[in-house]
């Protein structure tokens, strides 16, 4: 599958969740102090973001 979710920790020692199409990154989230929080991240985005609403407040 081209879509990935990938954990990285960065230099502060958080946990990062990216997420890729086709290797290029399309977002990454905020630092998590435990990798279970990453996987949970995942798991809430994963179940709620198919049904998300688009806000587009590009306009004044």
């Amino acid at each position: 599958m081209a879509y990935t979710f990938e954990i990285t920790k960065d230099k502060a020692g958080e946990y990062r969740v990216a997420f890729k199409y086709n290797s290029e990154k399309m977002f990454t989230t905020e630092g998590y102090s435990s990798k279970a929080s990453a996987k949970n991240a995942i798991e809430s985005m994963k179940k709620n973001g198919p049904g998300a609403d688009v806000v587009d407040s590009s306009d004044g």
